[in-house]
């Protein structure tokens, strides 16, 4: 039965006793050998400072009842060596605690960050990214924060309290049992406090989230923003956001800061009560001066320790609210697991079918219908059709980005859903029309298709893909930095480097997705022309709006509303006079001078 009230409290994972148990259990315990030192160094400094209120009382007595000169200087040399004491030990477990909840912070942001690296392409799309930069920040600090906020609360202000309280007991039991007066009707003020405290720390949590969100959006679009003269709308929503949080943190402190007064107060009517107490037993008793000044002292050093722990529930509710943040995403289930564990993917002729396919991104719409086609092994198949129609969704389920609903995806025989999907990724060079590169240099965008690949490999494939030669033009050559998401390249510039990205990964099956469609037609023909030295020999599957560009592609699936409505080669789809006929029509009167046709393997 005790057991069942004992487990209660921690049944509900998000209550403060089970946040604050499983904090302590998974990753206090494991730096309990430092949390040991730390404590160690925190009794020594509580020690020394009840001590040196004990010798208040010696020295004054020395002074003013007996007239030793010769026990003054001993107490105060005494006395400053306990203060030495108490300090090396304060800076002792100060750096120990921040050293112990840096590597916690670490821990947290790998933790939290191996958690997100695997979910699937569908959680994020639900979110946007400044969630989740918010969260590593404020969550990870936060687990910290608790944990020392509850070592110190034990070791440093709840020891110093005790060993003074004891100080306090032996000079004058009387006094000391009158100014324990002023403790409960300070816990049950802030008692109170604690209900506003979690409301208004969360509301903090998500203004600086939408605070760090329109600074994303607006850093990342600002060419839009520029173009479309949106600099006092973005400046209205900003301002809209920071005076919301500005008004959430103004009510958090006055709520927070409320128990200071109360504390003060409280503390003064006692402080005061103690020096009447005290004189009248000096004067009318007979009792030393030296036992009420040390009394006083002890009274006075505890007071701030006090009124830390007096306030730990209020600092506690706040912070735990952003372990609960962080919890959050490190208890979401993985919707993209690790599957390494399934057979690897055995490439061959690396042929590619569709079996009657069909998927769509929620429960109530269908995008693909049915789908069948065979990609052949070293050929090109293209996918032309209407926007909506299903065709990048295509390319979403070869990378396995999503599972299929019904039907089958096979790579020479196999299904794709039985194999890994590191093996299956690992033989898929993937060419988007949104390209993005990294933050970082030229070498390094390119070398991450194949991480650990020589010099010459990344030249080789810079050649193939036109791209050493603008890249050689630059400064500092395949050092230059390309900036946020190659924000310091041209578009055609950036298509080249992640055709080399997807050449020097060297991988049986190439995916191309609209890769020529934002481009002039100097940059097409350079991007085409690289295209066709990735594609050569290995399975192409292209998506593509402009129709000149796959005109001699060995397969071309017109695909409309989910489902494939034509298909063959560009010379029997214009005789059919169907779709693919019409589509083609209408793009040579609009493109009536179009570049040449990227060449088939």
């Amino acid at each position: 039965m005790f057991r069942s009230k004992f487990n209660a409290p921690l049944a509900d994972r998000n209550g403060t006793l089970a946040v604050i148990h499983r904090l302590l259990t998974e990753q206090a315990f494991g730096q309990w050998r430092r949390y040991a030192v730390a404590f160690v160094l925190m009794a020594v400094a509580a020690g020394a400072t009840a001590l040196s209120a004990y010798l208040v009382g010696d020295v004054i007595n020395a002074a003013y009842v007996d007239r030793n000169l010769t026990a003054i200087v001993v107490l105060s040399l005494i006395t400053a060596g306990i203060f030495l004491i108490k300090a090396l030990a304060t800076y002792g477990h100060s750096v120990l605690l921040s050293q112990i909840g840096n590597h916690i912070v670490a821990m947290n942001q790998r933790q939290m960050f191996h958690s997100l690296i695997n979910q699937n392409i569908a959680f994020f799309s639900e979110r946007h990214s400044s969630e989740f930069a918010a969260r590593l920040t404020t969550g990870a600090a936060a687990a910290s924060q608790v944990i020392n906020l509850m070592i110190t609360a034990i070791g440093r202000d709840l020891l110093s309290l005790i060993a003074l309280l004891v100080v306090m007991v032996v000079q004058d039991p009387l006094m000391s049992l009158f100014s324990f007066v002023v403790a409960p009707p300070a816990f049950l003020a802030l008692r109170k406090m604690i209900r506003r405290i979690y409301a208004i720390a969360r509301n903090q949590f998500t203004g600086n989230t939408r605070i760090l969100e329109t600074m994303q959006e607006t850093v990342q679009g600002i060419r839009i923003v520029k173009a479309f003269t949106l600099e006092d709308v973005m400046k209205q929503r900003l301002d809209a956001n920071v005076v919301a949080l500005e008004n959430d943190s103004n009510k958090f402190a006055r709520v927070a800061n409320r128990a200071s007064p109360l504390m003060e107060a409280l503390g003064g009517m006692a402080i005061a009560g103690a020096l009447i107490y005290g004189g009248y037993r000096v004067i009318q008793t007979g009792a030393t001066p030296g036992q009420f000044f040390s009394f006083l002292a002890a009274f006075m050093l505890a007071y701030e320790p006090a009124k830390r722990l007096a306030r730990l529930n209020l600092e506690l509710s706040s912070a735990l609210v952003g372990v609960r943040i962080l919890f959050e995403i490190v208890d979401t289930p993985p919707t993209e697991p690790n599957d390494d564990a399934k057979p690897a993917l055995k490439i061959g002729a690396a042929k590619v079918e569709f079996n009657d396919v069909r998927f769509g991104y929620r429960a109530d719409e269908v995008i693909i219908r049915g789908m069948s086609f065979l990609a052949e092994p070293g050929r090109m198949t293209a996918l032309v059709g209407p926007s909506g129609g299903g065709k990048s969704t295509v390319l979403n389920l070869i990378l396995r980005f999503y599972d299929t609903q019904a039907g089958s995806i096979s790579i020479d025989g196999q299904n794709i859903a039985e194999v890994s999907r590191r093996s299956l990724r690992g033989q898929v060079a993937y060419v988007g029309q949104d390209v993005f590169l990294f933050h970082g240099s030229v070498r390094e965008n390119i070398a991450i298709g194949k991480p650990g690949a020589s010099e010459e490999e990344i030249v080789a494939a810079a050649k193939a893909a036109h791209a050493h030669e603008f890249v050689s033009r630059f400064p500092a050559g395949y050092d230059t930095p390309v900036g946020e998401r190659g924000a310091q390249l041209s578009g055609g510039e950036r298509q080249r480097i992640a055709i080399a990205r997807a050449l020097v990964k060297d991988a049986q099956i190439i995916l191309l997705d609209e890769a020529t469609a934002s481009l002039d037609s100097e940059s097409e023909r350079l991007v085409q022309d690289a295209m066709s030295r990735l594609c050569e020999g290995r399975t192409t599957i292209a998506i593509a709006h402009r129709l000149h560009t796959i005109i001699h592609a060995d397969r071309i699936v017109v695909v409309e509303s989910g489902s494939i409505v034509e298909s063959g080669r560009h010379d029997e789809l214009l005789r059919q006079g169907g779709r693919y006929a019409a589509f083609y029509r209408l793009q040579i009167q609009a493109e009536p001078t179009a570049p040449a046709a990227i060449a088939s393997a």
